[in-house]
């Protein structure tokens, strides 16, 4: 989380290139010794595996973030709850699932929330990946060729609203909730 998603971006073009210049490299290299040969081929300038390519760095990148908000919220889960439900005779499944994921369902949702706006503005990663190759079709990414490849200020400008309004239709809810449940504590 701590690193930008354009060097995360230009790390994993290395990793992902298929070649540079006369020598293989990255995943490449380790497909070709393991006999994969099949997983070869342009990541990011396919559209069957594009999406992929992209998914695998965020996912990548955003994991240490997400098990810092999980492991949060299972620190926060007091040990005497689960001790009260061992007593009462639940199994170690049903403390996790009656007890433990009940209580840390505010960060599932927040973790959902974060993520997903995140998602849908992606464009510093697929950029550094891919630059202008980009086998893609989201909206950032859409919103740019609009906007500066056809010249189309004003539908880029309308796709940008549109794209702020789908995040203000996932974070305000978020907020609604997060402030009714802090004035109802």
């Amino acid at each position: 989380m701590a690193i930008s998603f354009i060097v995360t971006g230009v790390v994993w073009r290395w990793l992902m290139n298929p070649a540079q210049g006369d020598r293989v490299s990255g995943l490449t290299l380790i497909f070709d010794k393991l006999g994969l040969d099949f997983l070869i081929n342009q990541w990011h300038g396919t559209p069957t595996w594009g999406i992929a390519a992209v998914a695998i760095p965020a996912v990548w990148q955003m994991s240490g973030y997400t098990m810092a908000l999980y492991l949060a919220g299972l620190r926060a889960v007091p040990e005497s709850l689960r001790e009260a439900a061992r007593v009462d005779g639940a199994s170690e499944f049903q403390v996790y699932r009656k007890v433990i994921m009940k209580l840390i369902r505010p960060v599932t949702l927040s973790a959902i929330i974060i993520l997903g706006h995140i998602s849908l503005k992606v464009f510093d990663l697929i950029i550094a990946m891919a630059g202008k190759q980009v086998a893609l079709d989201v909206p950032s990414i859409y919103m740019w060729t609009t906007t500066f490849d056809g010249f189309f200020f004003g539908r880029g400008a309308a796709i940008g609203i549109v794209l702020l309004l789908s995040v203000a239709v996932l974070v305000i809810p978020y907020l609604w909730y997060t402030l009714r449940q802090e004035a109802d504590s």
